[in-house]
């Protein structure tokens, strides 16, 4: 019977929900740069007798080069603050150790974010982040062990708060709304990536390298205290929600399940071919992604022969790209679901197929348009852009299988990608060092091939009804 008038009653943009999406843009912003942060900040902060060249060592290694000036010496970039003596190899080790903690607590935070509740636990994890982040300065004048330490742990911190995002959107969006929602908050790592590789050499070449740290972890400090004091598990706890509001998504939440769970079907979980579709999604994506997100300012510097100041400016435009196909997708999607003009499992798919083709295309095209520099940063840019259509897609596709165990299952998904991309940045490093131009073509085949792949897979398996195994069997709101 309310169903009608709720949605034209209903709140939109000036609503909690969108409040809560704009914090968790904040949250995702914040915390990509605090990753990125040290990979900038390596340049100053190792001897200038060192050799910089870390693309074989880790995964985030090139962002570092982006911003490094042939011209500019370490001694300008350094003002006044400490160097040290560290290898490239100790560099791959201190950059890889934070996605070794984030695969560590993807799975087992995830779950018990559904128990213990998402609030707490994504703001915990910000807030180690962000101590951590600032901590690391000194951190590295006590020795690299303590460093390498302090990374892992922030890595297991940012683990926390990733999957718990989903535990939150299952009791805030209503699923009308969830592309929308979860598109303006994921959008924050991207436009992170693109704030960090424009204005992070910046700060170090006027302020010393340990001021990345302190800009950036002073601001996740500032977004823990917007995180415990305006979000809230549930709405139908939160004291400022409007009565309107909290009744649009209770009722649009009706069928969902509200009683707590204490175990996980796991057996069911592994028999279930739509997961599989979703964490094939997720290996596929991530793939192609981390190769961009990695060597993008080395492909541009050795392809396009430009210099590496304006490598670093034109390696961060493909990131705006990212930020804004997000959110337009997550508008799109939800538009098209609004009006009935497509089914939700037509949407996922529409979405997922969309983010996995185009930027196969795209990649597979990069070497016959190497000769163009136009075309190239083009190609370049929408990559990323159309890559990340996949957030209306399969990205959220476990919001719709088991809203229940959104969180655990994030999880599981976002292991498959951080698997994905140490196979993908290892493949192509070693691809690219036998021979530049073949090494690049057959990066950008074989990226594509995983993609498609994954496409075929979600196309034929993927799902959008709630599993059996997902489902309330007692208790249902009313």
């Amino acid at each position: 019977m309310d169903k009608k008038p709720s949605p034209k009653k209903a709140p939109g943009f000036c609503s909690l929900r969108y409040g809560l999406a704009l914090i968790m843009h904040f949250s995702n912003f914040t915390m990509i740069t605090q990753r990125v942060s040290l990979s900038i900040a390596i340049i100053a902060m190792v001897n200038s007798s060192q050799p910089h060249g870390l693309s074989n060592a880790s995964a985030e290694g090139p962002l570092a080069e982006t911003l490094s000036n042939p011209s500019t010496s370490i001694k300008e970039f350094n003002t006044g603050a400490s160097v040290y003596e560290w290898s490239p190899e100790t560099q791959g080790i201190i950059f890889s150790s934070i996605s070794y903690g984030i695969v560590v607590t993807l799975i087992p935070s995830g779950y018990l974010a559904g128990i213990f509740g998402a609030k707490q636990m994504l703001g915990a994890g910000l807030l180690i982040s962000s101590l951590l982040t600032l901590f690391t300065p000194l951190a590295a004048d006590f020795g690299v062990i303590l460093v390498i330490v302090i990374r892992m742990i922030q890595g297991m911190a940012q683990g926390m708060a990733w999957t718990g995002q989903f535990t939150i959107w299952a009791k805030w969006a209503p699923p009308l709304e969830r592309s929308k929602l979860t598109s303006i908050a994921g959008s924050g790592a991207a436009f992170g990536s693109f704030i960090i590789l424009c204005v992070g050499g910046l700060i170090c070449q006027a302020l010393g390298w340990p001021f990345i740290f302190y800009v950036f972890g002073s601001i996740g400090c500032v977004c823990c205290l917007l995180w415990f004091t305006v979000i809230y598990d549930d709405p139908t706890h939160h004291p400022c929600i409007s009565v309107r509001e909290k009744e649009h998504i209770v009722a649009s939440l009706a069928h969902q399940s509200s009683s707590p769970r204490r175990s996980v079907p796991i057996k069911a979980m592994a028999r279930c071919l739509p997961l599989w579709a979703i964490f094939t999604g997720f290996f596929s994506h991530f793939w192609l992604c981390t190769i961009i997100i990695t060597y993008l300012p080395t492909y541009i510097s050795s392809v396009l022969h430009v210099n590496i100041r304006d490598s670093g400016v034109l390696s961060s435009l493909p990131f705006i790209a990212a930020s804004s196909c997000t959110i337009l997708g997550g508008q799109l999607a939800d538009f098209l679901l609004s009006r009935n003009l497509l089914r939700l499992i037509t949407v996922r798919k529409l979405f997922s197929s969309l983010g996995l083709l185009l930027p196969s295309l795209c990649a597979v095209a990069l070497p016959f348009v190497a000769s163009s520099y136009v075309t190239t940063i083009i190609l370049l840019i929408l990559i990323p852009g159309t890559s990340n259509l996949c957030d209306s897609g399969f990205i959220i596709n476990t919001l719709d299988v088991a809203p229940r165990y959104a969180s655990f299952l994030m999880g599981i998904s976002r292991g498959f990608g951080l698997i994905a991309g140490i196979i993908s940045s290892t493949a192509t490093g070693f691809l690219i060092s036998q021979d530049s131009v073949s090494g690049w073509r057959n990066v950008f085949f074989l990226s594509a091939a995983v993609n498609m792949f994954g496409m075929f897979f979600y196309i034929t398996f993927g799902q959008a009804e709630i599993q059996d195994w997902a489902k309330e069997k007692t208790i249902t709101r009313l």
